[in-house]
C-alpha cells in the first residue's frame, strides 16, 4: 500500500469547525445544513480496510446562515474504537475470516455499526445509517455521537436493511425494508414517524435473497427492485468458504430482474414482472402515471461495479469499471401480466438525484456526477439531465472531482429547478476540497467556498433546512 495515497482515497484525521471563506454570491435564501457521509479513515492506528465501502464513517456538516460553517467528525462507533485499538474485524466487503463468522459479526450479534452511508431525520432525532438496522444517533449542532438506535418492538424486522429509506414528502412518512435471513427468507416493509416505532407495510417470503441498496416509492405503492445477486441464506451456515460479507452473493443472471410492487394501504403484492438482468445501487424517484408505474434507476450490466472499488485498485488508478446509465422502467399494472417498458434516459451518470420537493411525485430534472464509458477515473462533472427531452448541462472545473449533487428548492420557487445545486469538488492541484453552489436552473456557478482540507470522496447527503 503506498504510504501517500491519492487524494481522494486517503485518510483524513482531523476535526475542524469553522467559518469558510466564499467566494461569489450564495442567495440570501438558502437556509439550513448540508450533512455528508462516507469514508473518513481507511487506516486507523495499525488497521486497515480493503474496501472504499468500508471506511470509517465521517460527517461533514455545512451550515448557511449568513455565511458557511464548516465542521467535520468521525462517527464514535464500535468499529470506530476497534479499529483505533487495532482490533478492526472487517465490514461489507473487507475481511478474511469465513463467511459464517463474518455474518456473525456483521448482521447477528451487535450488528455492524459503521454507519457510512447517509444522515437522516427520522421524527426528530438525526441518524447515520448503513446496512444494518443498527443506527448511530449524532448531534445535529455539534455531529457528536450520541449512540446507537434500534428497533426492538413488536413488528416484523430483520437483520439486514436497506441503506437508503424513502420519505413521503406529502406525509413525512418514512419508508423502508429489511431482509430477514432463515430457512424461509422475508423482505420485511415498514412505515414510522419515529426510530423506535413502525407499522408493517407488507412482507414478500423469497428462497435466495438479494442484495438492493435503495428501492422506489410511490403515493400508493412501495417497489422493490431485485435484482439477481442473491444468496442462500444456507451458506451462512456452511462453515470453511473464507472471504468478507459481500462474497456471500452471486451474480444469477437467469433469474432475471424483478419488480416487487406492494400495495401501500393493504400490503398485498400485487405485481411481480420480471425483466432483463441488470444490476444497481440507486433509485431517483418513481412516480404514479395512471395505471402505471415510472422508475427511474441509474443501472450497470451486473454487480461486478463492486468489485472494482477495492482500495488498491483505486489507489493505483485502475478504475476500469463500466459507467452508470440513468434508465426509466415503466411497470404496467393495468395489463394483466404488468409487463416493463425500459428506455435509456442517459449514458454516464452517478449517484442520482432529484428535487426532495418531486420525491414519489412526477420530476422533469434529475442530478448526478457525469461519468465516462467506461469509467476511467473519478467523476471531473456534475450534470443536469431532462428526462423529457434528453438533453443535459454539465458543469465541470479544471482538475476537480465532484461528489454526489444535492438540489434544494427554493422555499417560494414555482419552477422545479428554481433553487440551488450543492456539490463538493476535490481541487487536486490545490490539495483540498471545495464546496460549490450552483444555480438549479442555469447550472452555472453562483459560490464557492474552500475547506481546510481535502475530503475523500464520500457517498451521500440530505439538507435539513431546520438546521441553520
Amino acid at each position: 500500500m503506498s504510504s501517500q495515497p491519492p487524494l481522494g482515497f486517503h485518510s483524513l484525521r482531523e476535526e475542524v469547525t469553522g467559518e469558510l471563506p466564499v467566494e461569489g454570491r450564495i442567495p440570501d435564501w438558502l437556509s439550513g445544513s448540508l450533512v455528508r457521509n462516507g469514508p473518513g479513515a481507511f487506516e486507523l492506528g495499525d488497521e486497515a480496510v480493503d474496501h472504499w465501502f468500508d471506511g470509517l464513517a465521517m460527517l461533514h456538516q455545512f451550515t448557511f446562515d449568513d455565511g458557511v460553517t464548516y465542521r467535520n467528525r468521525f462517527l464514535r462507533t464500535e468499529a470506530y474504537e476497534a479499529a483505533r485499538d487495532g482490533e478492526f474485524d472487517g465490514g461489507f466487503a473487507t475481511g478474511e475470516t469465513t463467511l459464517r463468522e463474518r455474518l456473525k459479526a456483521f448482521v447477528l450479534d451487535d450488528p455492524y455499526d459503521n454507519a457510512n452511508v447517509i444522515a437522516e431525520r427520522i421524527g426528530d432525532r438525526y441518524l447515520a445509517l448503513t446496512e444494518t438496522p443498527r443506527w448511530v444517533e449524532f448531534d445535529p449542532a455539534t455531529l457528536e455521537t450520541r449512540g446507537h438506535v434500534q428497533y426492538d418492538g413488536s413488528e416484523p424486522a430483520g437483520r439486514l436493511a436497506c441503506a437508503h429509506m424513502n420519505r413521503d414528502p406529502a406525509t413525512g412518512e418514512m419508508v423502508n425494508f429489511e431482509t430477514a435471513f432463515g430457512r424461509s427468507s422475508e423482505y420485511h416493509v415498514y412505515s414510522m414517524a419515529s426510530p423506535t416505532e413502525r407499522d408493517h407495510v407488507g412482507s414478500v417470503a423469497v428462497d435466495e435473497p438479494a442484495y438492493m441498496h435503495s428501492f422506489a416509492l410511490t403515493p400508493n405503492y412501495v417497489v422493490l427492485t431485485e435484482f439477481p445477486f442473491v444468496v442462500d441464506p444456507m451458506d451462512f451456515l456452511r462453515p470453511g468458504k473464507q472471504g468478507p460479507f459481500v462474497d456471500n452473493y452471486e451474480w444469477r443472471p437467469e433469474r432475471g430482474t424483478r419488480f416487487l410492487v406492494l400495495e401501500r394501504d393493504t400490503g398485498e403484492l400485487v405485481a411481480q414482472p420480471r425483466t432483463e438482468p441488470f444490476f444497481g445501487f440507486h433509485h431517483a424517484n418513481a412516480f404514479e402515471d395512471d395505471d402505471d408505474l415510472v422508475i427511474d434507476l441509474e443501472t450497470v450490466p451486473d454487480a461486478a461495479s463492486i468489485d472494482h472499488l477495492y482500495l488498491d485498485a483505486l489507489r493505483a488508478g485502475d478504475l476500469d469499471a463500466f459507467g452508470g446509465r440513468l434508465e426509466r422502467f415503466r411497470v404496467h399494472l393495468g395489463t394483466a401480466d404488468a409487463a416493463v417498458d425500459r428506455r435509456t434516459i442517459y449514458d454516464g451518470t452517478a449517484l442520482p438525484t432529484v428535487s426532495p420537493a418531486r420525491w414519489c411525485r412526477e420530476h422533469r430534472y434529475v442530478y448526478a456526477q457525469g461519468t465516462d464509458q467506461p469509467v476511467t477515473e473519478w467523476p471531473r462533472s456534475v450534470t443536469k439531465i431532462d428526462t423529457v427531452s434528453g438533453s443535459a448541462r454539465t458543469f465541470a472545473a479544471a482538475g476537480d472531482h465532484f461528489s454526489e449533487p444535492i438540489f434544494v428548492p427554493r422555499p417560494d420557487g414555482t419552477a422545479e429547478d428554481d433553487g440551488v445545486v450543492l456539490t463538493v469538488a476535490l481541487d487536486d492541484d490545490a490539495g483540498r476540497s471545495v464546496l460549490v453552489v450552483l444555480d438549479g436552473d442555469s447550472f452555472s456557478e453562483l459560490a464557492r467556498a474552500p475547506l481546510p482540507h481535502a475530503v475523500p470522496f464520500d457517498f451521500h447527503g440530505r439538507f435539513f433546512a431546520e438546521l441553520a
